[in-house]
């Protein structure tokens, strides 16, 4: 069996007491904050402690505005759309540097670390809308591209081993006008430099309606598919299309949509659990099993074995009540995991 590799998508609850304000305050100086950091590596050592392989930074910025706030800067651009390579900066890579120095130097051993940057497409719609001016939309996929250069350079103290596009609008977003061609043209050239160093280049579409779209590009190599929501996307990929372009899958195997697990509690407790929050574990202890997980893991890879690299949950746990919960989540992905490869 091929090894299946355990990450994590991204965003991450943030601790009792700090505020999404607070935190927007602190980014928008883009500078090293101690405080700041300190909320971004307690979360992200949060995650490695619960056993995921290779993890996100934790993202705690809307995912448009922390690259579109660096483009649109005048002072930070060589042209309109096109960030200069000094300027491309993830904080969250930087405040990371500090826990991850420290695990190397307590393990012997550089922690593997997953990268996500918005792609081209999705910074375009949000500046732009259903339009079609291509000569930016490359543009702006050289900038997500300087991003990933930039963050490979200051990989000091860790693995860049993961490059993650995140595209959620692609076979959702009605506003698209751009060609099948243009579109896999601008993807290619925000991940060339995450290929060139030879990471793992992966995709994350909500909806994998146009995921052939991925395989025609050169760059990337991993289709991420949210299939423990919705275990029917799974019948949407061809096993022989992944292998024709040596392409793998990401597969979801735990349900994120908190919203809808709650609503179920709702309905089982008669009562709001957002209020009544004692019923919150019921998610993690009785829904989100390492049994369940396991079981849907098992399936996928009946069905596409070993053209499943990654798996992990379906996306980010920002919106999930509290760091514990999340955190145990995670948990519960490793142990259906270890209990999926008879570990």
């Amino acid at each position: 069996m091929a090894e299946i590799i355990f990450d994590d998508i991204g965003s991450f609850p943030l601790p009792a007491g700090t505020s999404k304000e607070w935190m927007a305050g602190r980014f928008s100086e883009k500078k090293s904050d101690a405080d700041l950091f300190r909320v971004i590596n307690d979360a992200f050592m949060m995650k490695v402690e619960a056993g995921v392989e290779v993890p996100t930074y934790p993202q705690y910025q809307d995912m448009n505005e922390q690259f579109l706030s660096i483009i649109r800067d005048p002072e930070c651009t060589e042209e309109p759309f096109k960030v200069k390579v000094s300027d491309a900066r993830i904080i969250e890579l930087e405040a990371i540097s500090e826990v991850a120095k420290a695990y190397r130097e307590e393990s012997g051993e550089k922690l593997n670390v997953r990268v996500c940057v918005t792609g081209p497409l999705e910074l375009y719609l949000k500046e732009f809308g259903g339009t079609e001016y291509v000569d930016i939309l490359n543009l702006l996929g050289e900038s997500v591209d300087r991003f990933v250069k930039n963050s490979l350079s200051v990989a000091k103290d860790f693995n860049i081993k993961t490059v993650s596009i995140d595209e959620p609008s692609i076979g959702i977003n009605p506003q698209v006008m751009f060609s099948d061609n243009d579109l896999i043209k601008a993807m290619d050239i925000a991940c060339s430099s995450a290929k060139k160093a030879g990471c793992d280049v992966e995709i994350h579409l909500h909806s994998p309606l146009h995921y052939k779209l991925a395989c025609q590009t050169e760059n990337i190599s991993v289709i991420g598919v949210e299939s423990a929501a919705t275990p029917s996307y799974l019948d949407l990929i061809d096993k022989k299309e992944l292998e024709d372009s040596d392409s793998y899958m990401r597969v979801g195997i735990a349900r994120t949509d908190v919203f809808n697990l709650v609503a179920v509690l709702n309905d089982t407790y008669n009562t709001n659990v957002w209020k009544e929050t004692q019923y919150f574990p019921d998610i993690i202890n009785d829904m989100e099993t390492p049994e369940i997980i396991s079981k849907r893991l098992s399936k996928a890879y009946s069905v596409f074995g070993e053209s499943i690299k990654y798996a992990g949950p379906d996306c980010g746990l920002g919106a999930w009540p509290s760091q514990e919960i999340a955190a145990q989540l995670l948990s519960n992905v490793t142990k259906g995991m270890a209990d999926f490869k008879g570990l």
